[in-house]
């Protein structure tokens, strides 16, 4: 499996596609097919039969996936989109930072 990076809750900025420009929070990643699904960005509108749960059935807007490829994490210093480095912290254990700023993500 390889290390991508992006993770579930970082803030990242949509840097191409219908959403460009937008920020948002991770939701979920869906590691197989290198997509995430952010808090606010790619809003479809899915039909859903009557249910249980939704007993009238209707319209139901969601967030779809999007590629990784499109998604930049947000610097915690400058607030702008950055690409992520590894080091090596005290311990010996890789952390993520920003190359913008050097500030470590959470």
């Amino acid at each position: 499996m390889t290390k991508l990076h992006i993770k579930k809750g970082d803030t990242v900025y949509v840097n191409a596609g219908e959403d460009k420009g937008k920020t948002g929070r991770v939701l979920e990643i869906l590691v197989k097919k290198n997509r995430a699904i952010v808090e606010g960005v790619n809003v479809v509108s899915k039909h859903a039969k009557p249910s249980a749960q939704n007993p009238n059935g209707g319209i139901e807007k969601k967030e779809a996936s999007v590629h990784i490829s499109n998604l930049n994490p947000v610097d915690p210093k400058t607030g702008k989109p950055t690409r992520v480095g590894r080091k090596a912290d005290s311990k010996g254990k890789n952390v993520r930072y920003a190359k913008r700023s050097g500030e470590e993500l959470k």
